[in-house]
């Protein structure tokens, strides 16, 4: 899939704001601000802050927008998280995390010997969780947002039926999957016409079956969804391709409201994603172990700096890999110690600052004891502010869908442990909380964030990415809070990721010199280079000039901030 990530993402487009002022990547506004991977998407929730939406209507306005124009992400057919703080300072999350169908079972992807069968836990329909996207989106407006749903919805309705203008992106994306051996047969027609030819830069792309099923959920709500014509027409494309949604996973289905994962670093507090997000329990760790550092010592980026860096991701991934899941299977996750300062000192101690530890998979945290998401951010005049992380998994997903949808299903089950009791030094972890049980959320890495600072949102940020979004997230709101960064150059700095096993630092090879690789190396290091890691979408609010300030990653070349 990195290889599809790669071709989609090769073309450039010039990214623009609408009535704002864009100065050396930022984008700056007064009124308020949304961030998201497609600068058209953007576009349409500032307009609906400007018709007097709060951020809410704007982030759901964004995400069924993004579910047109960025389907290698943006989505109907996935899930994802919410974390909102209001204009009063007070936070909560709202989860809409695929579940696992009730026909599901923690053997559902090995053979008869107990192997995993290749390839069954991400590219086939068994492979497609129960969609929450629709009624996270419903959820979070019906209890938050301001204006009327219909009119929420409307532009990405208008968007799919009218069509817009086809970027490089996208059609990079479809001469891939209509390359002889690459993707799905419904890959294969996705970005054709009604002559069968494939759409082309600049011509307006036109999404007739995926407008019909926006319009049922615009006038029906989430039963438009979960329930009707559409629901019959999901339940009947998995019967046909060997899928186990049923009208009853449908129905059943609920977004849920949860507290928020809550830390503090030197003055700010930080909100993010409880389980079943692994991202803001590994957030906190991490900020915690940080906030223990003298890092005025260590030079930014020096290989001293980004071997803490590096020995602070490996702890929070290997309690991540031990302890966490769906909170409504595992009742005694270990949170409040994993998030106590106490617990990040006992840590700390453990680190040695001129030498690399070992991950060793068969002992997880108690060795320290002594790849495709989009992200969009907004915030309103009044101070209300949304982080939103949503995803398929893979980009495009499972490659799977119905010509008479519209859009592209998940293959979230692939986040589900696939092998009970077996964790490999690969990366593949088999650890209790994570196998599959039916109508289990399965783990995540998406970690939305909001940073306040004396009561008020100071910076909203996510990415997506796979494992590495929760270390890219922290990484950034280190360079803002620790460094003083502006927001675009916290997005832009070079990032690491270490997720314990594999037992390695993959880093963005541009930005790294190469004697800072050398003298990680030194230390007992093992390094492996990438062209770049996630696509963080930003805002940064200065309460006393009441001026927003928006950034997109330009790794992404078709994101965008847009304010106003």
């Amino acid at each position: 899939m990195n290889i599809i990530k790669s071709i989609i993402t090769c073309a450039f487009v010039s990214i623009f704001a609408l009535s704002s002022t864009v100065l050396n990547a930022q984008t700056y506004a007064k009124n308020g601000m949304v961030v998201s991977s497609d600068n058209g998407s953007s576009a349409v929730g500032a307009d609906i802050l400007q018709k007097g939406g709060n951020a809410i209507d704007a982030a759901v306005a964004t995400a069924f927008s993004l579910a047109v124009t960025h389907p290698s992400a943006g989505n109907i057919g996935g899930g994802g998280f919410i974390v909102f703080m209001n204009s009063e300072g007070k936070t909560t999350t709202i989860d809409f995390r695929e579940k696992a169908p009730l026909a599901a079972t923690n053997d559902m992807y090995l053979d008869d010997d107990g192997q995993l069968i290749a390839g069954i836990n991400h590219e086939t329909a068994k492979a497609i969780g129960v969609p929450g996207t629709v009624a996270g989106l419903y959820y979070a407006h019906s209890k938050y947002g301001k204006l009327p749903w219909a009119t929420v919805l409307q532009p990405a309705v208008d968007q799919a039926k009218n069509g817009f203008l086809f970027n490089w992106s996208l059609f990079n994306a479809a001469t891939y999957f209509t390359t002889e051996g690459n993707g799905s047969t419904f890959m294969d027609g996705y970005f054709r016409n009604e002559e069968g030819t494939i759409i082309q830069p600049n011509e307006t792309w036109k999404q007739p079956a995926l407008a019909e099923t926006l319009i049922l959920i615009r006038d029906n709500g989430r039963d438009g969804f979960y329930k009707g014509k559409t629901a019959k027409k999901i339940v009947d494309f998995m019967k046909k391709n060997d899928g186990i949604i049923s009208k009853k996973d449908l129905i059943k289905y609920e977004a849920v409201e949860r507290e928020p994962i809550k830390g503090t670093y030197k003055g700010y507090d930080i909100y993010s994603m409880p389980p079943p997000s692994s991202g803001g329990v590994a957030l906190v760790e991490m900020m915690n172990l940080m906030e223990l550092a003298d890092l005025k010592t260590l030079e930014f980026n020096s290989a001293g700096h980004l071997h803490l860096v590096a020995e602070a991701m490996r702890r929070a991934f290997a309690d991540r890999a031990e302890h966490l899941g769906d909170p409504d299977f595992n009742l005694n996750m270990p949170l409040d110690k994993l998030l106590s300062k106490e617990f990040a000192k006992n840590r700390f101690q453990e680190i040695n600052m001129a030498k690399a530890s070992v991950s060793d998979s068969s002992k997880f945290g108690r060795l320290y004891d002594s790849e495709n998401t989009t992200h969009l951010s907004t915030m309103d005049k009044d101070g209300n502010a949304v982080s939103m992380t949503y995803t398929l998994e893979y980009s495009y997903g499972s490659q799977l869908g119905s010509k008479d949808l519209g859009f592209i299903f998940n293959n979230e089950m692939g986040d589900f442990n696939p092998q009970p009791g077996i964790t490999k030094s690969n990366g593949q972890i088999g650890t209790a909380p994570n196998l599959v049980e039916p109508e289990k959320r399965m783990l995540s890495s998406m970690t939305p964030t909001i940073v306040g600072k004396n009561g008020k949102p100071y910076l909203i940020i996510g990415s997506p990415g796979g494992r590495t979004i929760i270390n890219t997230v922290f990484q950034t709101v280190l360079n803002v809070l620790e460094f003083d960064m502006r927001i675009d150059k916290a997005i832009e700095a070079l990032k690491i990721h270490h997720q314990w096993l594999p037992d390695h630092i993959i880093y963005e090879k541009y930005l790294m010199s190469p004697d800072t690789r050398k003298a990680l190396e030194a230390m007992g290091h093992t390094l492996k280079e990438r062209n770049n890691m996630g696509a963080l979408m930003g805002i940064t609010y200065d309460s006393e000039k009441k001026l927003f300030t928006g950034a997109s990653d330009s790794s992404q070349p078709d994101s965008g901030a847009v304010g106003y």
